[in-house]
């Protein structure tokens, strides 16, 4: 089972709190984990920012959205319970409990109504991205697709580059990472062995301590098969070397990874997808066009007032 989006949890959480108690959230958060059977895994998924864990994020939105609708109130951080009107709702015995079902008390479309941006109020338009996604899931969606998009744009631009244009990407790809020591060194190191096997050497760090032989294959579709990474291997142990880098803008077969990971040595094996999400995440060939800051009640801050916030 997926893990529950922030709607399907609202009546549960709602249910919670029609005991008329203060509930602190992590209560409700471990709670809700057993009743959807939500699994430790699940607990620890991350959202794309790495800064909070999915389950937790849903758990927060639904009560975020369920104060707004004046169904629970805050008591003080981390606390609530349920108001009078919430124990009204839980009476109607309700289905279900989501955005479409809240629209019915004017506080919370005021509050929908002062998220929306300027241009949807002035059209008359409402925002209907996936109704069952927390605007953090509707930012971590947008983000993962537009990501994906670039991935595969980049690995299509660098499988139709050059071959001497390949080999000045994987050095400023991995002196980018912290590897080869100067630009300039590993620059020397790359692209001039050929060597059986062999592209490249370069330094682990920026003091030489250990070598690590590189191989690049600009391939369009054709799978890197064992015997590729024999060969490679085979080199190495002719340089007595422990560590290698082998890259391609295709893909490697099963048997190439089942024999690189039996290896005593590390072989490290990078394909044409893992290849553009590097240079993603370390801007080879990509660069920032836009940056949107992401920003949440510093609960910390409010915590000696003995108030409630709204954090989600």
């Amino acid at each position: 089972m997926p893990i529950p989006d922030y709607q399907t949890l609202m009546l549960p959480l709602l249910k919670i709190a029609g005991d008329g108690k203060v509930h602190t959230k992590r209560d409700a958060v471990n709670e809700l984990a057993v009743q959807f059977g939500v699994s430790e895994a699940e607990r620890k998924e991350l959202l794309p920012s790495g800064k909070q864990q999915v389950f937790d994020n849903r758990v927060g939105w639904a009560r975020t959205y369920l104060k707004k609708a004046l169904l629970i109130d805050y008591v003080q951080r981390g606390q609530f319970r349920i108001t009078e009107r919430g124990l009204k709702v839980l009476a109607e015995n309700p289905e279900r409990i989501d955005v479409v079902y809240l629209r019915r008390f004017p506080e919370f479309v005021e509050f929908q109504k002062s998220a929306l941006p300027t241009e949807a109020e002035e059209n008359g338009t409402v925002v209907s991205a996936a109704e069952t996604d927390s605007p953090d899931d509707l930012m971590a969606t947008g983000y993962l697709s537009r990501r994906r998009q670039i991935e595969e744009d980049v690995l299509e631009k660098v499988k139709s580059c050059s071959t001497e244009f390949f080999e000045r990407l994987v050095v400023k790809l991995i002196t980018t990472m912290g590897y080869g020591g100067t630009l300039a060194d590993a620059g020397k190191a790359i692209g001039k062995s050929g060597d059986g096997g062999i592209d490249g050497v370069i330094k682990e760090d920026r003091l030489g301590l250990e070598q690590i032989y590189i191989q690049a294959k600009r391939w369009a579709n054709t799978s890197v098969g064992r015997p590729e990474i024999q060969k490679f291997v085979g080199a190495l142990h002719g340089k007595r070397a422990r560590k290698g880098i082998f890259l391609t803008t295709s893909t490697f077969t099963k048997d190439a990874h089942e024999y690189a990971n039996g290896l005593d040595i590390k072989v490290i094996l990078i394909d044409g997808l893992e290849l553009a999400k590097f240079m993603f995440d370390y801007e080879v060939g990509v660069s920032t066009e836009s940056t949107y800051v992401v920003k949440r009640i510093d609960n910390d801050f409010f915590e000696d007032d003995g108030n409630g916030s709204d954090p989600s």
